[in-house]
């Protein structure tokens, strides 16, 4: 139950409705309880004979009462239930607000699965909690404290005798309690397990086809359904028990009334009609006891879901604005970039010894220059480009931009100047001209997200030239912005073939789409900001080498007075930046211009010489490699030991 007090944040906004709800529940119970009463009024008056007007009149008073106690029981029900859904509504935005905040180490030891089942079914039980649950807590209070008023005033040692039964009601209702949350939290967290399965089944359902696991996956998922359902089993099991013994110690109170109760009416010492509405009172009682059971189920399983939901929210971003305290210069030809002794590895998850992806990692790249990260499969490049963002922090040294260290600017106003493009091109499920304008200014690029119109942006679009770079501060979301990124990223023809244009919807993750053209599209959304520092990461790998240089081609206008750090595995990719940096396990083995490089004969050399040779053997012995340090030339069909 502790872990529910985080719910008073969010019911505070509610507070006069929830007191009009409670206020409803107490006053149908009230109303409720007075019924019998009357019944009582009507059977003593019917065996002292009186007059049939008042028999008539107390029979209307007690249709009178239901009807008005029913509409405050609709009443109680629309408030109640109306507020609960307003906290899962602002419970939910304020858990995807947090994980919109949350860091790339978080992610990496977090599983999707289990999120989605955080907020779905976790979601759904807290919701119950704050809205069903206390209305049906107060409404058992509050009929229980009438029908013992009303048991009492009739007889106070039968209501004793009655309720004697009830004594091991306490002790049952915490063993049970208890049990319930163990279960029920067992149950989620399989839960989750069982989403991660699907979730990575629905993602990967080539991977599955292609390699004819469907009998084996389903194996593998039907083993996870039935661990789900003996779990859930146990749980209904426990809940099955909770009601027959409520109701049993409720069965024994009616015994003793009947057996007591009726020899007390036999004597004289109460009337009949006294003697029926203590039995309808017994039962008012008895209804609450059996949805006490309800309610502490309804309670349980709200706090092992909220305990779960709390585990998002006490989840702390290791990258924050705890030190920003300074902000940049406006920009003019891009942005320096400067690392200094920099190391880096990943957040150890089970807190063994780290490994190491950067290591005294040192280089500066002047406003507007290039700068070209080469080195093996392995080598620290994609770390290097993540920390310029601060998708991680580095362990040593630090990353300073116009001079200022990365960790003193807000992350808002870093990442705005910054064009990223990644390794794995994730594309929305929304149009095409969406997707590129997705980093404008407006959040989206679009007038009307998810109506497919991008700002305007004609179906057959015809390239427009690149405007006089601004700083990212001051661009303005245009459509030309949009024709100019995808003209540079080589997809404006691409798009023009598309049936709809700009206004073509793409599937989850892009999937219609080939990784060349979700590249292309990548590329152009990180363009279309108009950055002062453009980050690709080995952006340009799964698009053909004529492709390749084209969209290069067409870069080196569009990185003009900006600021570009390209990571790549290929040296065609890299050789005309100003500045090149060579990483091998981590460590900056050589760095220098490309002539230089060559020159030196050193791992760069060997890099590029491999791939000349892998170059001519896939182009079948056409055509002669280039000269490269001492003169060597490499002719097709020519191999190495």
């Amino acid at each position: 139950m502790k872990p529910l007090r985080r719910l008073l944040p969010y019911l505070a906004p509610y507070r006069v409705s929830l007191t009009v709800g409670l206020l409803l529940v107490i006053a149908s119970s009230a109303l409720t309880s007075v019924i019998p009463w009357l019944l009582r009024l009507a059977i003593d008056a019917l065996r002292a004979g009186a007059p049939t007007g008042r028999i008539w009149m107390l029979g209307g008073a007690m249709v009178g009462l239901a009807v008005v106690g029913g509409a405050m029981r609709y009443g109680m029900r629309e408030v109640m239930n109306g507020i609960s859904r307003r906290v899962e509504f602002d419970l939910r935005n304020a858990l995807f607000a947090h994980l919109e905040s949350l860091d790339a180490a978080y992610y990496a030891r977090t599983r999707t699965g289990d999120l989605m089942a955080r907020l779905t079914n976790d979601l759904s039980a807290v919701r119950m909690a704050a809205g069903p649950a206390i209305m049906y807590l107060v409404n058992t209070i509050a009929g229980g404290l009438f029908a013992l008023a009303f048991m009492l005033r009739i007889s106070p040692r039968l209501t004793l005798w009655a309720l004697l039964p009830m004594a091991l009601l306490p002790i049952l209702t915490v063993w049970l309690g208890r049990a319930i949350h163990e279960r029920f939290e067992a149950v989620q967290e399989h839960f989750g397990t069982l989403t991660t399965r699907a979730q990575e089944n629905l993602a990967g359902a080539r991977i599955v086809r292609a390699y004819r696991q469907e009998d084996a996956e389903l194996s593998r998922f039907g083993a996870l359904g039935e661990e789900y359902l003996e779990k859930n089993m146990r749980l209904a099991r426990l809940y099955g028990t909770m009601n027959p013994a409520f109701g049993l110690l409720a069965g024994l109170g009616a015994v003793v009334v009947l057996g007591y109760g009726g020899a007390l009416a036999l004597r004289g010492a109460i009337s009949v009609g006294a003697f029926v509405a203590f039995g309808f009172y017994l039962s008012n009682l008895t209804w609450p006891l059996i949805a006490l059971g309800w309610v502490i189920n309804l309670f349980q399983r709200g706090g092992a879901s909220m305990a779960r939901l709390n585990e998002i929210f006490d989840a702390a971003p290791a990258v924050d604005d705890a030190r920003a305290t300074r902000s940049l210069p406006p920009a003019v030809d891009g942005r320096s970039l400067e690392f200094r002794d920099v190391g880096f590895h990943y957040p150890s998850s089970d807190g063994g010894e780290p490994r190491w992806v950067l290591r005294h990692v040192s280089f500066t790249v002047p406003a507007g220059g290039t700068l070209g990260v080469v080195g093996a499969t392995g080598s620290g490049k994609s770390a290097l480009i993540d920390l310029i963002p601060r998708l991680y922090d580095p362990q040593e040294g630090e990353i300073l931009l116009d001079g200022v260290p990365t960790r003193d600017l807000p992350l808002a106003e870093l990442r705005r100047e910054i064009g990223y493009v990644p390794q794995e091109s994730l594309l929305f499920s929304d149009t095409i001209g969406s997707n590129v304008g997705y980093g404008l200014e407006d959040g989206s690029g679009v007038a009307d997200r998810g109506s497919g119109h991008v700002l305007g942006i004609p179906r057959s679009p015809s390239p427009t030239p690149d405007p006089r770079p601004v700083a990212a501060s001051d661009a303005e979301p245009t459509p030309a912005a949009v024709h100019w990124a995808a003209s540079v990223a080589q997809l404006d023809e691409t798009i023009a073939g598309f049936p709809g244009g700009y206004d073509t919807l793409l599937g989850e993750r892009g999937i219609n789409l080939s990784g060349g053209q979700r590249q292309r599209a990548a590329l152009a959304r990180a363009l279309a900001r108009r950055p002062s520092l453009v980050l690709l990461d080995d952006a340009l790998s799964a698009v053909d080498t004529h492709t390749e240089a084209e969209i290069l081609r067409s870069l080196r206008g569009a990185l003009r007075e900006r600021t570009a750090v390209i990571a790549s595995h290929r040296i065609s990719a890299i050789r005309d930046a100003t500045w090149i940096v060579v990483l091998d396990d981590g460590r900056v083995v050589e760095q220098g211009r490309h002539d230089a490089l060559i020159a030196a004969g050193g791992r760069y050399w060997s890099l590029l010489r491999r791939q000349q040779l892998e170059e001519s053997i896939e182009g079948d012995g056409a055509g002669d490699g280039e000269v490269v340090g001492d003169q060597t030339t490499l002719a097709a069909g020519t191999a190495e030991g």
